[in-house]
């Protein structure tokens, strides 16, 4: 194979290599940024009773995106509490209001089957 031969098909197997790296790297980040079980990306989310992931609908009135503590009302019983906050950010139960008398820590990709009975507020922490 001549020089020229040899430089075309280098040059070609090298765009094919950057057309494949560069398909990969969109699916990468739109997976790391995608919702999981009905839960956008960022976002700390509380189930109904007894549902488990409630076919992948979380209470909507209970998806919390800023950090620092939200309180909780009329939450009884056993939920799925889960944390799709991203970069490390954690999350915490607690059993006072604003944020008061806390519980553990709820890793980034990590759910618990929590008894909402005493908890009052729920608190998102920056990583």
């Amino acid at each position: 194979m001549n020089a020229r031969k040899k430089l075309a098909l280098l040059a070609a197997s090298g765009t094919l290599a950057l057309g494949l790296a560069a398909s990969v790297a969109p699916t990468a980040v739109a997976s790391a940024t995608a919702s999981s079980h009905g839960c956008p990306s960022g976002a700390v989310c509380i189930y109904p009773q007894n549902a488990g992931w409630n076919n992948d609908h979380p209470d909507p009135n209970n998806i919390f995106y800023s950090y620092g503590a939200h309180n909780l009302s009329n939450q009884e019983g056993q939920h799925y509490v889960y944390n799709n906050q991203t970069g490390g950010a954690t999350a915490r139960t607690c059993l006072g209001y604003n944020g008061v008398n806390c519980e553990g820590y709820l890793g980034a990709g990590y759910f618990i089957d929590k008894n909402l009975t005493p908890i009052n507020s729920i608190v998102l922490v920056r990583p």
